[in-house]
């Protein structure tokens, strides 16, 4: 088992570090005296931590002799956790989680050693609670240690203003104590905590730098923080100067690209629009559109345009000329369902989908069997409107794992829609299948089907059913198989 520790990202995993810290908790109560969580574990991995101790000491699990104060911390027993708060090697993650802990006299001792610790030791206690304090305050009775924590990190963020936001010619002072706890917030590998200590630096005193909030914006890997940097951005004075908006526009998150579109038109750049009408995202080609109709051009045309590129059109120039709405536009994007191009193919049939045009079912059989994956896709989604008409075998014999995955799993969306045997038939056939979210897939709908012989009368006789119950036993517990087996009669 992977261990939480400063080598990892805490919060961005939070199923890996909840399990790291059941993984620890179990050791520790093994007798592993080392196995607390180390330092810079993430706030997940604390808070399975202490919850995993506590289940199991509520089931009977003894605690070694002597118990470290990890673990009394934990404990069922609220005076056994009260006492513990008094040891001096007690984590203050856990002095943390007690603040909100149901006993009265626990959580008030709780919080009256956490906050003697903010005054104590402020930075270190910010640097290494803050993300687990966030996730404290949504539960009941965590209002006080988020206002204890909000307040101060509003006194940090204060303090390191007059050196936050400086004009690009202006040499940066150097980093202070408030400086290195906000920034490490903000470069937090948590979402929260970064989100958290951005919102208090741009509301605290000073005044933003639009290209600093634009570099932020644009590197910010979350989108609701980057949405933070952006409006912030856009808000400072100079949120119009042209490295602020190229910034905007080319950053990787498409609201944030969107917001830089937007803002082409307040800078005089409303021309350049055209050149974003093929972005990838649909959010950001539409706001392109808006802009260049804003500057009296016509988008449409643009696209027509683009996709009669002789070097070959972009999928996303498709996409958006089928955004447009445009009947005239059918037939074209009925041309490009047969271009050498997968990615093109695909685009021209998700558009066409999007109007509900009309294509003929043994055109869109014909492409499931594309190379391309994202084709295949495209034609099974066109198809499920028809998947009543359809012949069940043709679509089983694309079930075979010897065959390429991407067919597969547009066959069996297919049987899955049409529902019935052919359903649970295609559902047993993959239950064995390499590819794990397939897999599952068949097994849940294997489980979930009740197996009553009247569901299927009229499709299967029950020797059938009986035979595919015996292929999938193993997808079910004992006491499952045998209410199954009992409605379809079978004994033995």
């Amino acid at each position: 088992m992977k261990r939480a520790g400063p080598g990892t990202e805490p919060g961005t995993e939070p199923g890996t570090d909840a399990a790291a810290g059941r993984a620890l908790a179990a050791e520790l109560l093994d007798g592993c005296a080392t196995s607390v969580p180390p330092r810079g574990a993430g706030p997940d991995v604390w808070l399975a931590f202490a919850e995993e101790v506590r289940s199991r000491a509520h089931g009977g699990r003894q605690l070694p002799v002597p118990a470290p104060p990890a673990l009394r911390l934990c404990h069922p027993r609220g005076w056994i956790r009260e006492a513990a708060l008094g040891e001096p090697d007690a984590p203050v993650e856990l002095v943390a989680v007690l603040t909100t802990d149901a006993a009265a006299p626990v959580r008030d001792g709780a919080r009256a050693l956490l906050a003697d610790t903010l005054r104590a030791r402020q930075e270190a206690t910010l640097r290494a609670v803050t993300p687990l304090a966030l996730r404290l305050g949504r539960r009941d009775r965590g209002g006080w240690i988020l206002e204890r924590f909000e307040e101060a990190l509003r006194r940090q963020a204060g303090a390191a203003a007059p050196s936050w936001w400086h004009l690009p010619a202006r040499p940066a002072p150097p980093a202070g104590p408030a400086d290195a706890v906000l920034t490490g917030l903000m470069r937090s590998p948590d979402r929260r905590a970064r989100q958290f200590a951005v919102r208090l630096a741009l509301t605290g005193p000073g005044r933003a730098d639009a290209l600093e909030c634009a570099r932020r914006a644009a590197a910010e890997p979350d989108p609701a923080t980057a949405a933070l940097w952006t409006d912030a951005a856009l808000a400072a004075p100079g949120s119009g100067d042209d490295a602020v908006i190229d910034l905007l526009t080319g950053a990787r998150i498409p609201a944030v690209r969107a917001a830089g579109v937007t803002a082409l038109r307040r800078a005089g750049r409303a021309a350049e629009g055209v050149g974003h009408l093929a972005d990838r995202s649909g959010f950001v080609r539409a706001c392109a559109r808006w802009l260049v109709s804003q500057d009296g051009g016509d988008a449409h045309e643009h696209y027509r345009w683009l996709v009669s590129d002789p070097a070959g059109p972009s999928p996303y120039a498709v996409a958006g000329l089928a955004e447009c709405g445009r009947g005239e536009d059918t037939d074209l994007l009925r041309g490009l369902v047969a271009h050498p191009a997968g990615p093109v193919r695909a685009a021209a049939l998700a558009g066409l989908r999007r109007r509900d045009a009309v294509m003929a079912d043994s055109v869109l059989l014909a492409l499931l069997d594309d190379p391309a994956p994202s084709v295949a896709r495209e034609a099974s989604l066109a198809l499920l409107p028809a998947v009543g008409r359809l012949d069940p075998a043709y679509l089983a014999e694309r079930l075979d794992v010897r065959g390429p995955l991407h067919v597969r799993r547009a066959a069996f969306r297919l049987l899955r829609a049409r529902g019935g045997i052919h359903a649970l038939r295609a559902a047993v056939a993959l239950i064995d299948d390499w590819h794990p979210r397939t897999r599952e897939t068949a097994r849940t709908a294997v489980r979930s089907c009740p197996w009553h012989p009247a569901q299927f009368a009229g499709e299967a006789d029950t020797a059938e059913l009986a035979a595919l119950l015996k292929r999938s036993a193993k997808v079910f517990h004992d006491h499952d198989l045998g209410l199954r087996r009992s409605r379809l009669g079978v004994t033995g």
